[in-house]
C-alpha cells in the first residue's frame, strides 16, 4: 500500500488501479471514483502521448458517460489531427471493457497576439487561504476560508482553493494535469446550496489561456443557471498571479441522492 497521496497506481502502459485513499472515492457512492480522478487521468494520458512544448492545451472536455468505479481502469488515446497550429486528440477511459468517459483535447501553438487593444474582464481579487495544512479550502462571503464544505452550505457566491495530489503514484502532476484534476470543483462552487450538493455532472470543460503557476489553484463561481433539474455553471480559474482559464460544467438533478455535507437527513418528499 502506498503512502503517497495519489489517485492511481500504474500497472501497465495504459492500465491503472485506483488507490485506497479516501479522497479518491466519490461522495455519491463509496465504490465510485470522484470526477477529478477520471478527468486528471484523461489529461495525463493525452498530454503524455501528444503534448508538445510549443503547444498549449487550450481545451479539455470530458463527457462522463457512467459513474466510474474503484476498479482497474484503462485508457485508449488517438491523435485525430496533427496540424501546424492545432492538434486534436481523444481519450476513452474504460472499465471492464465499457467506456465510462471520453475526453477531447485541443492544443494550440503559441504565437504573437493580434494587433490592437481588447476588452478584458475585471480580474477577481482572491485572498490567500489559511495556512492550516489542508489541501482544499472553500470560501463564501461573510465566512472567509475554511476547510469544511458544510460551513458553506448557503446561497452565497463561492470559491475554492486546491493544492491537490498526484493522478498517478510516483509521477508529479504537470501544471496541465493539475488544473484538470481540480476543474471538477466548478460544480461544487456553482451548485452547492443550502441543502448541499444536488446536481451531478454530465460533463466538464477546462479552458486555458496559459498553464497555472504555483501551489494553489483557485476556482471562483461566475454563473449558475438552472431550469427543470438541469444546471449550467461557469467559473474562473486563478493562481497566485491572476486568472489563467475557466471551467464549465453541465449537470442534472440527483435529488434522491443529494449530498448534505452537514450530515443532516434530507426532508421527506
Amino acid at each position: 500500500m502506498i503512502s503517497e497521496r495519489a489517485n492511481f497506481e500504474q500497472t501497465e502502459a495504459d492500465r491503472f488501479v485506483p488507490t485506497n485513499h479516501v479522497d479518491v472515492r466519490s461522495r455519491w457512492a463509496d465504490d465510485h471514483l470522484q470526477g477529478g480522478a477520471i478527468i486528471g487521468l484523461a489529461a495525463l494520458a493525452l498530454e503524455s502521448r501528444f503534448g508538445l512544448p510549443e503547444f498549449t492545451p487550450a481545451r479539455l472536455t470530458v463527457d462522463l458517460f457512467r459513474s466510474a468505479r474503484t476498479i482497474p481502469t484503462t485508457t485508449k488515446v488517438e491523435l485525430v489531427r496533427d496540424g501546424r497550429r492545432i492538434r486534436n486528440s481523444v481519450c476513452t477511459i474504460e472499465q471492464d471493457g465499457i467506456a465510462v468517459a471520453r475526453a477531447t483535447l485541443v492544443q494550440y501553438r503559441r504565437s504573437e497576439p493580434p494587433l490592437g487593444d481588447e476588452w478584458v474582464s475585471e480580474p477577481p481579487v482572491v485572498a490567500p487561504p489559511n495556512e492550516d495544512g489542508s489541501l482544499v479550502q472553500i470560501y463564501s462571503a461573510d465566512l472567509g476560508w475554511t476547510s469544511s464544505v458544510s460551513d458553506h452550505q448557503n446561497a452565497r457566491r463561492k470559491r475554492v482553493a486546491v493544492r491537490g495530489f498526484n493522478v498517478v503514484a510516483g509521477q508529479q502532476n504537470t501544471p496541465f494535469v493539475q488544473a484538470a484534476t481540480v476543474v471538477d470543483a466548478t460544480s461544487l462552487v456553482t451548485n452547492l446550496g443550502t441543502a448541499g450538493l444536488g446536481y451531478i455532472n454530465g460533463d466538464v470543460t477546462l479552458a486555458l489561456a496559459r498553464l497555472p503557476r504555483g501551489e494553489w489553484i483557485f476556482i471562483q463561481a461566475d454563473t449558475h443557471w438552472t431550469s427543470d433539474g438541469i444546471a449550467a455553471g461557469t467559473a474562473t480559474l486563478l493562481d497566485e498571479t491572476g486568472p489563467f482559464g475557466c471551467g464549465l460544467v453541465t449537470a442534472l438533478s440527483n435529488r434522491n441522492a443529494q449530498i448534505d455535507f452537514s450530515g443532516t437527513p434530507p426532508p421527506s418528499p
